[in-house]
């Protein structure tokens, strides 16, 4: 048996060629030169290093070879590619760092020129208000007491000492969720708030009651169908009419400055006694009294405005809520919040207040004191 056959005659295939390879590998290295964007080397690279770039067509080449040169065809294609790759990377490293800088120059800002924003929205004076009214008593040690707005009619009006035939709980004045007898109504006050803090407290209770209420008011300049309210009560031993008056006196400074109260009697339902809340004229101090010549807008030349209504709370309602009125006693007031902001604000009319305007809101908001 004969030996295998050694003599062979090579293949000359020409992208093998080691002139070919280093033309090409010239080639992709001038491109990548010249090119001067990512955009123009991803180009580049695609006619140069991609799959059907010259290079890599003569890579398929090495399988027509004879085995014995293949090793040396192998070794300049490997070498070729890999000079190839290397000035690839080194060229998107270069362009990329020059296309930064260019975008750092091109895309700086100028934080010194004026800005035109947006137009933003503005709390709500209502909310900024009763904000403020709670930051008092917060200070002063009081809870902040909130209830549903859909209320028993036991709550908003029985525990509350309200007689059967009462005017209020009148259709006229009430606003019944379903029948009449339903025994459910939108809250006429925020005092059922007060009877559930002493139902589910702890005594002694020091609360304060903000929010909503309802009533089937004439809608105008003065009245709103709803409004907010911001309640106070105490319950403790010892309290006395003497308490109501100096935390009175501390609400009413913190809202409207220098200023004084006065009571006059009234009757309500759920204090005994009761009196009407008076504030001295916080812009004419009462000087206006008796001189026409220099009349106050404000308080109508009166030297008093009504703020809102208080008293000491009837043991009936303390009884109602389980509360052993031998030992506590108690006070409660209630002020309009629409009421007081348009005391502070010189606002005229209430309408305004409910009518979603933002520029209202900025121009109040800003002259809150």
């Amino acid at each position: 048996m004969s030996g295998p056959n050694t003599n062979y005659d090579p293949v000359q295939v020409t992208p093998l060629d080691a002139d070919h390879v280093e033309a090409a590998v010239a080639a992709a290295l001038a491109e990548f030169s010249a090119a001067s964007t990512l955009a123009e080397l991803k180009t580049a690279r695609l006619a140069h290093a991609g799959d059907k770039s010259p290079i890599a067509m003569a890579n398929r080449e090495i399988g027509a070879l004879p085995p014995q040169a293949r090793r040396d065809a192998g070794r300049r294609i490997g070498q070729a590619r890999s000079r190839i790759a290397q000035a690839l990377a080194t060229r998107e490293a270069e362009i990329a760092e020059t296309e930064l800088a260019r975008r750092l120059v091109e895309e700086r800002v100028d934080v010194t020129l004026p800005v035109h924003l947006a137009p933003e929205g503005a709390i709500h004076p209502i909310t900024a208000l009763m904000d403020q009214m709670m930051d008092v008593f917060v200070a002063m040690g009081w809870e902040v007491a909130e209830g549903p707005e859909l209320e028993a009619e036991w709550l908003n009006f029985d525990a509350l000492n309200f007689i059967p035939d009462h005017p209020a709980r009148t259709m006229q004045d009430t606003l019944f969720v379903g029948q009449p007898d339903s025994g459910q109504v939108l809250r006429t006050h925020t005092s059922p708030v007060q009877a559930r803090a002493l139902l589910s407290r702890e005594l002694p209770v020091y609360v304060v009651c903000p929010g909503k209420a309802y009533r089937a008011d004439e809608y105008d300049a003065t009245h709103l169908p709803v409004f907010h309210q911001i309640e106070g009560l105490v319950v403790d031993r010892g309290i006395t009419l003497a308490d109501l008056r100096g935390t009175l006196d501390h609400f009413a400074q913190a809202m409207f400055g220098r200023t004084r109260t006065r009571m006059r009697p009234n009757y309500f339902p759920f204090t005994e006694p009761s009196a009407e809340v008076d504030l001295q004229c916080f812009v004419c101090q009462g000087a206006s009294v008796g001189h026409p010549d220099r009349p106050c807008r404000t308080c109508k030349s009166e030297g008093w405005i009504e703020w809102g209504g208080c008293g000491v709370v009837n043991p009936r309602v303390l009884q109602a809520c389980g509360v052993d009125t031998d030992l506590y006693s108690g006070f409660a007031f209630g002020m309009g919040v629409e009421r007081t902001l348009m005391f502070r604000n010189d606002a005229e009319d209430m309408r305004d207040m409910i009518e979603g305007d933002v520029r209202y809101s900025r121009a109040l908001t800003g002259l809150a004191r």
